[in-house]
């Protein structure tokens, strides 16, 4: 038989969470135990209330940790059960209203017009990433971020490999930044442009105009800030940039493929800085995720795909971007032949991809059926000239290497005149929008896709 304590839980519940505090990351002590209650104490059990049943089964990991902080509190239970506060306040919730947790309910977003945002694509919005435990504080992270920008984790440093939603999630805190408060200034820019920016503002002599630029916005978000490693004016105005900001209220997002303390040649001041807010990783997706951003990505684009066709390609492709171009692969050879989406076509055409990669396709190919179909010079395609319709060209051409061949954006640079990856990543991610969103590049992109197949 057990009997109830009589302790004050909420006196007991913050001894054990200043324990906590030293056994756990701080991302971790702030995502998912602060918004923690203890409701009760018997002999053998605490109950703990939390925000929702994703965070339960995250917090589930840390029971060792709780049970341990709770005995440093005086207090020994040999089982913890968690529910979530929507039933705990269940009895006081007004009839016929339903309560829901606040995380990973992300409000409706109203419609955006178009070019609202440089750089930014609409659709990436929390409503359409896929979450779970390989993201899961990266995404909360994020959210918290966006609901009230500079006054938590600031700055926000996202780091992982290429092709887990890093972007999309940066991505998605301009867009909901954008929603809520429309008049915020906010830039979103590659290292490779801020370093460029850098380079030109010192060659005009007008380092003025970029600081006023840089220094005054709401919301700056900086994506691959690893490749500023090494380049000293670079990394000297973004560490003044990152301090005015700050101190201005100004909030910064920043991604990279590795944490602060990883990146070499970066000042020891920058590091600091950067490490200086809340740093999360997230991991490559597992199959269910995969199979998860496939789904949602048909469903983005109004694109009826079974589970047996969304697992089909998640067996085959391994990150998000691979993911997509997969399944535009798969959406494009259905409008070309005529035939719906079935497990038999996608898996055709995933295996069609595969063997041209290996033995038919070529970089070349590809090369010169876009500058056939533009009527352009292979020369100009990958010449430095960046007139509106080769850069286009450029862009296409960029996107079908890496989606038809699945080789990497630094091969497709080196391929197209030896320019930077993060070039290409942009040419890619811009032909990604034009496919999203249904223009006349789509019909081009099927065009261009007709005359490979010969």
């Amino acid at each position: 038989m057990t009997h109830t304590m009589t302790v004050d839980t909420k006196l007991l519940w913050k001894n054990a969470l200043s324990n906590i505090k030293t056994e756990v990351s701080i991302g971790n002590f702030v995502m998912l135990f602060r918004q923690t209650t203890l409701l009760e104490v018997n002999d053998t059990t605490a109950t703990i209330a939390a925000p929702s049943a994703m965070v339960i089964n995250l917090l589930q990991r840390h029971t060792p940790v709780i049970k341990k902080a709770l005995s440093l509190a005086q207090v020994s239970i040999e089982h913890v059960v968690f529910v979530p506060k929507t039933i705990v306040h269940e009895e006081n919730a007004p009839a016929g209203k339903q309560t829901s947790s606040p995380l990973f309910s992300p409000e409706p977003q109203k419609p955006l017009s178009l070019g609202h945002l440089p750089r930014v694509r609409q659709d990436y919005t929390f409503a359409t990433l896929a979450v779970s435990a390989s993201n899961q504080l990266a995404f909360v992270s994020a959210q918290t971020v966006a609901d009230k920008p500079g006054t938590s984790y600031n700055p926000l440093f996202i780091y992982g490999p290429v092709g887990v939603g890093k972007t999309h999630l940066m991505q998605a805190i301009a867009n909901a930044v954008y929603v809520h408060t429309p008049d915020a200034k906010i830039i979103y820019i590659t290292s490779e442009e801020f370093t460029n920016e850098v380079v030109e503002a010192i060659r005009s002599n007008d380092t003025a105009r970029m600081k006023r630029r840089f220094r005054s916005v709401n919301l700056l978000i900086i994506d691959d800030v690893q490749f500023i490693a090494g380049k000293d004016k670079v990394q000297e105005e973004l560490f003044h940039t990152f301090n005015s900001l700050i101190d201005n209220g100004g909030q910064i997002v920043l991604s990279s493929d590795r944490p602060p303390s990883e990146i070499k040649k970066l000042e020891a001041r920058l590091s600091s800085r950067f490490a200086g807010g809340l740093t999360v990783d997230i991991e490559p997706p597992d199959f269910e995720m995969r199979t998860a951003i496939v789904l949602k990505k048909a469903e983005q684009l109004h694109i009826p795909v079974s589970m047996d066709v969304a697992k089909a390609i998640a067996e085959k492709e391994q990150d998000t971007r691979s993911l997509e171009g997969a399944l535009h692969r798969v959406i494009t050879q259905s409008k070309t032949t005529g035939q719906e989406i079935s497990l038999d076509l996608a898996e055709i055409t995933l295996n069609e991809k595969r063997q041209k990669t290996n033995s038919l396709l070529h970089s070349e190919d590809i090369i010169n059926s876009v500058c056939l179909f533009y009527n352009i010079k292979p020369t100009q395609l990958k010449g430095p000239k960046r007139d509106a319709s080769l850069v286009k060209a450029r862009q296409i051409a960029m996107y079908l290497l890496t989606k038809e061949l699945g080789i990497t954006l630094v091969e497709v640079g080196n391929i197209l005149g030896g320019r930077d990856h993060t070039t290409v990543m942009h040419g890619v991610r811009k032909i990604e929008g034009f496919l999203v969103e249904k223009s006349r590049i789509s019909e081009e992109i099927v065009g261009i896709s007709k005359g490979l197949r010969g």
